[in-house]
């Protein structure tokens, strides 16, 4: 007897999180896919970008088509779950972020698409790698995703804890920031800890370095615009006892506009280097664009909001969102063809998916699973229209 759609999306579901595989290396996670796929009785290309696959259900004469996206990858996170049966299996790493349950809605879009074929055109379910990274969507399209498989319109969705379980929430134009990374390293002098005069202490410059960064964005940085410069990292050769030489500042930057980017890799360069300096000290510094901002083509803002409505009740559905400070690959899609990118609610703070994301805690909501397939199956029916 066939499982109900609720009951398979739980089970793929939970198959991928006791199996996470991170960037480039998604290579179970993409066989288990392409297996239901096929048995759905999709056309299934495989080995796009590396991993990635792309599925196509096409029904009636129409001539358009569209994309639905769903993330492969998991994170070098221990779980820490206990008592969880469908904990991850492979030590170190899990899927923190919830693209197990992504993958899960996207195959009970395909599921409901499949059974239903009420639309006219065809639906691309595409499959990508990497998306921590920041490198996957790029390494697909370089394979030539778009020129193989043309499409009008992409959507991709994210869970998304704080928010109640099940609704929805976009917006026109900039939804999600760039993410920039950054490496400062302080080239000094080290020596015993009981004789600091006789270095050049590469532990006070860095902090003084750190302190310095966040006057650009409260003094350099139009009001009006949003920014964020995140030290995540320090990492030294020293120990308790021994005054490091060297000193190593790792963290990241978002923000939305190109001239913000610009403006954060002079004025973080002047200032590490200048404090540098005035110790007389070398400094290298990198700065390196990682994911560009996610910005949403209005006129499928509308669609989104529509499909979303159709499914949770207009009620659940927030067409103008506040922008985040997060990043997803997904914006390096949307420069190629337009589309939306939604937010579902995952639950809130003490409810059932409300643990944040990059969490050890973290797990997707099960009860969102049919709501997702619905809303992805949904914006095939009111993209592809039956004539």
């Amino acid at each position: 007897m066939e499982m109900s759609l609720q009951d398979s999306l739980k089970d793929w579901r939970h198959q991928f999180h006791k199996n996470p595989e991170t960037g480039f290396e998604e290579i179970r996670t993409s066989d288990f896919v392409a297996n239901i796929l096929k048995t759905l009785g999709l056309e299934v290309h495989r080995n796009i970008g590396g991993t990635g696959m792309v599925a196509n259900l096409q029904v009636g004469s129409g001539t358009r088509a569209i994309g639905l996206r769903a993330e492969m990858d998991a994170l070098n996170i221990t779980e820490n779950a206990p008592g969880r049966p469908y904990a991850s299996c492979i030590p170190g790493k899990m899927h923190a972020c919830g693209h197990d349950g992504h993958m899960a809605m996207i195959l009970g879009a395909a599921r409901l698409l499949a059974e239903r074929r009420d639309f006219d055109g065809t639906v691309r379910f595409i499959f990508q790698p990497a998306e921590e990274h920041g490198r996957g969507a790029k390494a697909m399209m370089r394979d030539g995703l778009f020129d193989r498989f043309p499409v009008d319109a992409i959507f991709g969705a994210h869970n998304m804890p704080g928010m109640p379980a099940g609704s929805f929430a976009t917006r026109p134009n900039g939804i999600m920031a760039s993410e920039d990374n950054f490496v400062i390293h302080i080239k000094a002098k080290g020596t015993h800890a009981a004789r600091p005069h006789m270095g050049v202490d590469p532990i006070v410059i860095a902090s003084q370095i750190v302190l310095a960064l966040q006057t650009i964005i409260s003094r350099n940085l139009d009001p009006s615009l949003s920014a964020v410069i995140s030290c995540t990292e320090i990492l030294t050769d020293g120990l308790r006892n021994v005054i490091p030489s060297n000193v190593i500042i790792k963290g990241d930057t978002r923000s939305y506009a190109p001239e913000v980017q610009r403006l954060l890799n002079t004025r973080m360069r002047e200032v590490s280097e200048g404090i540098c300096r005035t110790h007389g000290v070398e400094c290298d510094f990198e700065y390196t664009h990682e994911f560009v901002p996610t910005v949403n083509t209005p006129e499928f803002v509308d669609v989104a909001v529509t499909a979303a409505s159709n499914v949770a009740g207009a009620e659940n559905v927030d067409a103008n969102v506040q922008p985040m400070m997060i990043s997803e690959d997904f914006g390096a899609f949307l420069q190629a063809v337009p589309g939306n990118f939604i937010f579902i609610g995952n639950g809130t703070d003490g409810a059932a998916g409300g643990i944040p994301l990059h969490n050890a805690s973290y797990d997707f909501n099960d009860e969102i699973l049919s709501v997702g397939s619905r809303y992805f199956a949904e914006i095939a029916r009111l993209q592809l229209p039956m004539r």
